[in-house]
């Protein structure tokens, strides 16, 4: 099969290179949950049900996905339904149903299967949100000792908020009631935006490795006065123009983060 190589292949590749790194093993499974993946179905789907193919294996039933329909395809060997979904959306359908997840087989680079446990506890790391900042910051300062798995996770999680905000930048802060800690400011951010971009600083951190890890995060106005002093001190993260396009496209069931499939 002539396929190049996915994220999610380099990062399968990069956990089994280093089989005790725990920085690793997080950005597998981060990069698992934020993949488009295509999820094997018994049948073709009934509006907004789905019914996944189960397959029983011999530690448990599990359901297949992988990160390319044409490696599905190749899989099968025939005409099969699917549904096209984001990992945080099959994650967090399976997880307590004690099913396991069969991922890109027949893929060397990558396939692997996470039993039913695995999934219940990368849909308790997804469940994971960051703090919003309710206090006005009384002093704000370049940010300290900030790890490089929380940089690198933050500007892959930004990469893809196109359209979403301006711009972020990250800081130290220390707010009226003397609390210390960091904040990530977003710089106006779309009306109904917030909620998709808070998980998204969360996911960061939680996936960065940082056991006892804080970050605040805050909505702010290009007028804002502390926006200016945001820019003074900031660690500054550009958020990328939306595509440009004259098609709207319905998103498949399963897209909209309020709204997922019903699993039969």
């Amino acid at each position: 099969m002539n396929d190049e190589a996915t994220a999610l292949d380099r990062a399968h590749q990069a956990m089994i290179a280093e089989p005790d790194s725990d920085a690793a093993r997080m950005r597998f499974h981060e990069r698992l949950a934020d993949s488009e993946l295509f999820l094997l179905l018994e049948r073709e789907a009934d509006g907004e049900s789905i019914e996944p193919k189960v397959f029983p294996l011999g530690d448990g039933p599990v359901v297949l996905v992988f990160d390319r329909e044409l490696r599905l395809a190749e899989f099968v060997g025939a005409e099969a339904d699917f549904a096209a979904l984001s990992g945080r959306h099959v994650v967090k359908m399976l997880a307590g149903q004690g099913i396991g997840l069969g991922v890109n087989l027949g893929v060397p680079a990558s396939e692997t299967i996470l039993p039913a446990e695995a999934v219940n506890w990368l849909a308790d790391m997804l469940g994971h949100g960051p703090q919003e900042a309710e206090e006005r910051p009384r002093e704000v300062s370049a940010p300290r000792s900030v790890p490089e798995s929380l940089l690198s996770g933050l500007d892959a999680k930004l990469a893809v908020a196109a359209g979403l905000a301006r711009l972020a930048y990250l800081v130290a802060v220390q707010y009226d009631s003397g609390r210390n800690g960091h904040l990530l400011a977003f710089v106006d951010t779309v009306p109904g935006a917030e909620r998709a971009l808070a998980s998204a600083a969360g996911e960061a951190l939680t996936f960065s490795g940082l056991e006892a890890g804080e970050m605040d995060v805050a909505f702010i106005a290009a007028s804002d006065p502390l926006a200016a002093r945001l820019a003074r001190v900031g660690l500054r993260f550009d958020l990328p123009e939306p595509a440009r396009s004259e098609v709207t496209e319905i998103a498949p069931p399963g897209m909209d983060p309020d709204d997922p499939p019903i699993l039969r």
